[in-house]
């Protein structure tokens, strides 16, 4: 029993370690490509690391990050930082909304709404970007196509990402240190999996899923995004 829950504790203890690493990573690339160029390669490098982190994979933090950040600095950040401008312009506008009081409520909401089916595709891009080699124009409409039909996916990820940004919004400290790195681990996690059910379900064929589907029949059919 001791030695399970010390194998326990030494296994959270590796993971927040791992997530604060990552952390450091994409807050030291992102500024060292000028925020705007280091962005888009940060997170490229982040998701590529953890994936393969989660493959048990050797993973040498700094020299592959810094690798990986180089090497797709062009097309990480022509895949990725529209993504992330989107989002931010997206999160801007929501705000100004806001200090105008009631009277630009219908404005806000629609602005929030939009707010969340950007953050749910966005949650999408950064593994799948990792996972699959496509194109680079067809990751966002590949995200945005596995963030609508499969649409119990992306509610699990919006979930996540509301928890990581409620509680970095109370305690602000851990951006700094661990909350991006955690999002950045979590969501690889999941999307792995959502992914090996996709592909599970796409070898399967579709004579075991139900002839209609409906918006209470989550997930959907699966997805092609080869």
């Amino acid at each position: 029993m001791y030695e399970h829950w010390t194998g326990r504790f030494h296994g959270a203890c590796s993971t927040i370690g791992w997530c604060a690493a990552l952390n450091v990573l994409v807050l030291a690339f992102t500024l060292f490509g000028g925020v705007v160029l280091g962005v888009g390669p940060a997170l490229a490098a982040a998701y590529a690391l953890s994936r393969r982190h989660h493959r048990g994979e050797a993973v040498r933090p700094l020299r592959d990050f810094a690798e990986t950040w180089r090497r797709e600095f062009w097309r990480g950040n022509a895949v990725i930082l529209p993504v992330v401008a989107a989002g931010t312009i997206l999160w801007l506008n929501y705000s100004a909304l806001s200090a105008l009081g009631p009277d630009a409520a219908p404005a806000r909401l629609a602005s929030l709404l939009g707010l969340i089916v950007m953050i749910g595709i966005a949650a999408h891009i950064g593994p799948m970007y990792a996972h699959f080699d496509l194109p680079s124009r067809q990751y966002i409409l590949t995200a945005s196509r596995f963030a609508l039909a499969q649409p119990a996916s992306t509610i699990i990820l919006l979930f996540v990402f509301a928890a990581a940004a409620f509680t970095s919004a109370v305690f602000p400290v851990l951006v700094l240190s661990v909350s991006i790195g955690a999002w950045i681990h979590t969501s690889t996690w999941l999307c792995q999996r959502f992914y090996a059910e996709n592909e599970r379900r796409l070898a399967a064929g579709t004579e075991d899923l139900p002839e209609h589907t409906t918006v209470g029949a989550l997930p959907a059919e699966p997805l092609r995004m080869r």
